[in-house]
């Protein structure tokens, strides 16, 4: 069974990014994956909720992968403040992906980056900028932010007034959807159809234009809300995990 580290890497800025990660078995480099948290409902948690929910060691030693996951600026013990997915936690994922393609036991080629609600939206923007991603996983996530804050009301619409101002600039900078060409890398995009932060329009409208841009994309829409129960997603997501996987894979 993997054993979770911990690390604090720096981000280009002189400030501190918390990851943890499970190291993989395998005797050759093998894959990645790097998960980015959610909103956590103020706890504030960061990446210690993919450890302590089991998540970072079941993907590890059933994929038989490195399994990583990064703590937000303003989350965990990631320096802040918190900029609702904007620049400075776009960077913060850069980072851990820079610490986890430097290490010999794994594969750079192979590494998948997995976003969750808040944590889908910088993930969208992080792959419109690495292009040299395996795959990219966003579930629940936003796409265009100014038509979210638009339709939005109570804690949303005050998150990303208070951590990143409403310029269009600040949109912009958060909303994958207008950079689309960009991308690269295979999409899997994962929502609930009844989904009452993140609409499932987001998600529709996204994969439509990752289609026209080009981009390889599979959009899979579950009978829930906004969090998407894993006996759901777990028929599509390791079937698209195996195929990047193998021949590492030992899930059963």
């Amino acid at each position: 069974m993997p054993t979770v580290t911990r690390h604090l890497v720096e981000r280009g800025d002189g400030a501190a990014v918390e990851l943890f990660q499970a190291q993989a078995s395998s005797a050759t480099p093998a894959g990645a994956i790097l998960f980015v948290h959610g909103n956590q409902g103020g706890l504030l948690l960061g990446a210690r909720e993919v450890v302590d929910n089991g998540a970072l060691l079941r993907f590890s030693s059933r994929l038989n992968i490195s399994a990583a996951a990064v703590s937000q600026p303003g989350f965990g013990a990631s320096d802040g403040p918190a900029d609702f997915c904007g620049p400075c936690t776009q960077q913060a994922i850069m980072a851990a992906l820079s610490f986890l393609k430097k290490q010999p036991s794994i594969d750079p080629g192979r590494i998948v980056l997995y976003g969750n609600s808040r944590g889908a939206v910088a993930s969208a923007m992080v792959a419109a900028q690495v292009s040299n991603l395996r795959a990219v996983i966003l579930s629940s996530g936003v796409y265009d932010l100014k038509a979210a804050f638009r339709s939005s009301s109570g804690g949303l619409r005050r998150a990303i007034e208070n951590e990143a101002g409403l310029s269009d600039e600040a949109f912009l900078a958060r909303s994958a959807l207008h950079h689309a060409h960009n991308i690269r890398s295979e999409i899997l995009l994962l929502h609930g159809r009844h989904d009452d932060r993140a609409p499932v329009a987001q998600a529709e409208i996204f994969s439509e234009a990752l289609s026209d841009a080009g981009v390889p994309v599979n959009l899979s829409v579950f009978e829930c809300g906004h969090r998407i129960p894993r006996e759901y997603s777990q028929g599509v997501l390791r079937p698209f995990l195996e195929g990047i996987f193998d021949p590492f894979i030992t899930y059963h």
